[in-house]
């Protein structure tokens, strides 16, 4: 477990965390998200001791990082794959790391076989790409096979082979009662991967609640249908308490109904229906709309008519 109480990081006159309070529980993955500039590597930087807050405090199994006894074996992070030896073999690196815990030459070979490193455990590691940067950071932070996991963006550089392994071995750790903190901001695969998301936005925590909570929370939720006889489908529909809206000839967004109930309300009356599409919120227009006044770097939509 990951508990974080009051939590507040400032650089002179910026604060980069400011007072924020979570508990990440064990049995469940639990997505952290935010914009660019959000706090969330400060955050998890303080997790693991690598940044010391000015206020507030952060335990993982009830112990300040600097406590544990042996850190490896209770934490297994990846917050930066680039801080390695560019020197060293994959292999080597995952030796010394071990060496440092008394971790068995054995475990190395587990977690390089785990993480589909075979090919590469004998090759420097400053001529690795992305992915298999990523891999090994991967590698390096199971290895002490801990209960507590820290991902900061695991799926960068990945390909969707890589991308789909994360996912589903995030969801089996889990599944083993371990607690797997991630952060990504790949919406769908948070979507895919977490039971539980936090988010923050200009240091603060702006929602702290289950993907299918927030997600629910949202938004209303809608469904499409097109018909040629959409402006009589719409005064029965209203008769039901339905709240319809057209933006299009033809095509209603309906809402207060279900699209089961649209549509036996349509064929009693012998209108036929060429769409019937149910619309709901996605985890990303919960985090946009969470998270519209924490952009720290906006971008503008490109003008219609323009390719390039």
């Amino acid at each position: 477990m990951i508990e974080a109480k009051g939590l507040t990081k400032r650089y002179g006159d910026k604060v980069a965390v400011d007072d924020v309070t979570f508990t990440v529980r064990p049995g469940a993955v639990t997505g952290f998200l935010g914009p660019n500039g959000a706090g969330k590597s400060t955050t998890m930087r303080m997790i693991v001791g690598l940044t010391r807050p000015t206020e507030g405090s952060v335990t993982v199994a009830g112990q300040r990082y600097a406590e544990l006894r042996s850190p490896l074996t209770t934490v297994g992070a990846l917050l930066d794959a680039k801080a390695v030896h560019g020197g060293r073999t994959a292999y080597h690196h995952l030796l010394a790391l071990a060496a440092t815990h008394g971790i068995p030459k054995s475990r190395v070979h587990e977690v390089i076989e785990l993480t589909g490193l075979d090919a590469v455990a004998g090759k420097r590691v400053k001529g690795f790409s992305l992915g298999m940067g990523q891999r090994l950071g991967i590698a390096a932070a199971l290895l002490g096979d801990p209960q507590v996991l820290i991902f900061d963006e695991p799926v960068n550089g990945l390909d969707p082979e890589g991308v789909r392994w994360v996912r589903t071995f995030a969801r089996y750790l889990a599944s083993e009662g371990r607690t797997v903190f991630l952060s990504s901001h790949l919406m769908s695969e948070v979507a895919l991967t977490a039971d539980h998301v936090i988010v923050i936005g200009k240091g603060r925590v702006l929602a702290d609640a289950p993907v299918a909570e927030l997600v629910a929370g949202a938004g209303r939720q809608s469904v499409r249908v097109r018909t040629d006889r959409a402006s009589e489908l719409a005064e029965l529909l209203a008769r039901s308490g339905a709240t319809i809206a057209s933006d299009e000839a033809g095509v209603l967004e309906i809402s207060g109904l279900e699209a089961a109930d649209i549509a036996g309300t349509a064929a009693a009356a012998g209108i036929v229906l060429l769409e019937l599409t149910p619309i709901t919120t996605s985890l990303e227009d919960a985090y946009m709309a969470l998270t519209d006044d924490a952009v720290e770097y906006r971008t503008h939509e490109v003008p219609a008519g323009v390719t390039r």
